[in-house]
């Protein structure tokens, strides 16, 4: 039987298909590692290939974060329109179930394992459920089968392999559905199995890739610090060039860190998010301290580890000054890289629940709904203030002298973070240019 699985494309979104580094899709690689060896699976990303809706399967499987739901709705009235059952799974239809019925057979609330199985034998029969949800808690992430890579070959993906090692987050911020949809307290998957899953990685060939690189995809590297140092100490071998993402509390030890440089990283993503303590309380995130930030920044590049700080633009205590503060501080703290994002309240998390009930919900089109457009009714500044001046402080951050004055001098690994700047700064060119294609405070229903 023939199962075609479809990961739909966010037109409008920073990372959509403008964006300079295309980055494979590890979620459907697991849905396709658990389908069973009689299945004949294809994987079709809208975000490096075109989708040529006449094809033909005995299947479809559609999974779409918020801002791609749309286009996964077309896609699968499409297929339907044919005769054919589809399955959707995913962050948002996950969050909003019965929307997504509306244009499905099937939903797949919540993880894939455990679940996946099941929905294939009842389509099999004929007995295809409208839900299939975990009833009694999330599942263990032990026994994973591997991802087969080799369903990516040929694809337009930038040279790095996604592994995962835990899932789950206790802090609960208020802008994430991390912790609503993953639990809170995180979950560990076996050394022994992400070893070996590193182990019969194929590496990258090409004169200037790196030829082992991967990004374990956790919210946090460091969540279990246990399992963390287990972990660092058995991929030393491998000569690994890994990237990752880690809370601000990595900087408290060095004997991680120390781990972190021995094991081949070269940078990770930190989750700033604001320079305002008033606003790290609102969303839970009290444990990161602004005040500290510069010197967490130089512990990592002590190691040689660069770091891409993320800053979310739009919290209710920011003003227009938010943006040239941002702009002073990632040039300042020579930030490898900067990350940038206009508060957008998803479904299933604490401030779309509260910016609805207070009626600060401007645009109910789910496709712009992709942090950097502006879909509620900010506090302290006008909805067009708030999205010029995340448009401003990403120019500014990415200009030739920007990149040149966070880069210079800090230690780290700059055959690398040149590369992704300067691929950074043609996405913000091209999404600069193209403001018009973007909207602030449209009050869409659609």
């Amino acid at each position: 039987m023939k199962l075609l699985l479809i990961s739909p494309l966010a037109s409008k979104s920073f990372l959509g298909g403008d964006f300079y580094f295309r980055l494979p899709y590890l979620g459907l690689l697991k849905v396709a590692s658990l389908t069973p060896p009689d299945w004949d699976v294809s994987i079709v990303d809208e975000k490096v290939e075109s989708l040529d809706l006449k094809l033909e399967a005995d299947l479809v499987g559609i999974t779409a974060m918020t801002p791609a739901v749309n286009r996964a709705y077309e896609i699968a009235d499409s297929f339907r329109s044919r005769g054919m059952k589809v399955i959707m799974g995913g962050m948002h239809v996950s969050k909003l179930p019965d929307e997504a019925l509306k244009h499905c057979d099937s939903v797949v609330i919540g993880e894939a394992e455990q679940l996946w199985d099941t929905a294939l034998e009842d389509f099999k029969k004929g007995e295809l459920k409208r839900i299939y949800r975990h009833e009694n808690g999330f599942p263990s992430l032990a026994n994973f089968p591997a991802p087969d890579w080799r369903l990516y070959e040929g694809k337009r993906y930038l040279p790095v392999h996604f592994i995962e090692t835990t899932r789950g987050c206790p802090h609960n911020c208020e802008f994430c559905s991390v912790t609503n949809s993953f639990g809170g307290k995180f979950r560990n998957r076996p050394v022994d199995e992400v070893e070996k899953e590193i182990q019969n990685l194929k590496p990258f060939e090409g004169m200037f890739v790196l030829k082992n690189g991967v990004f374990f995809v956790d919210d946090n590297i460091i969540s279990n610090r246990v399992h963390a140092k287990e972990l660092l100490n058995r991929i030393i071998p491998y000569n690994l060039k890994w990237t990752g993402q880690a809370s601000v509390n990595i900087a408290k030890n060095d004997e991680i860190l120390e781990l972190c440089k021995k094991s081949g990283c070269i940078g990770l993503i930190v989750g700033f998010e604001s320079l305002s303590q008033g606003n790290l309380a609102n969303m839970g995130k009290t444990f990161n301290t602004p005040d500290n930030y510069i010197d967490v920044i130089k512990k990592l590049h002590d190691y040689g580890i660069g770091v891409t700080g993320a800053f979310v633009f739009g919290f209710d205590h920011d003003d227009e000054s938010v943006f040239d503060r941002t702009i002073e501080f990632v040039i300042k703290a020579k930030l490898d890289v900067c990350y940038f994002s206009i508060l957008t309240p998803y479904p299933g998390t604490r401030v779309y629940s509260q910016m609805l009930q207070e009626g600060r919900i401007i645009d109910h089109d789910w496709s712009n709904y992709n942090t950097n457009n502006v879909v509620f009714m900010p506090k302290l500044m006008k909805p067009e203030k708030l999205f010029d001046g995340f448009h401003y402080a990403l120019k500014e951050s990415f200009s030739y002298t920007a990149i040149f004055k966070r880069l210079w001098g800090n230690g780290t690994y700059k055959n690398f973070f040149y590369p992704m700047n300067f691929g950074f700064r043609q996405t913000v060119r091209k999404t600069i240019k193209n403001k018009q294609d973007f909207y602030y405070g449209q009050g869409s229903d659609s």
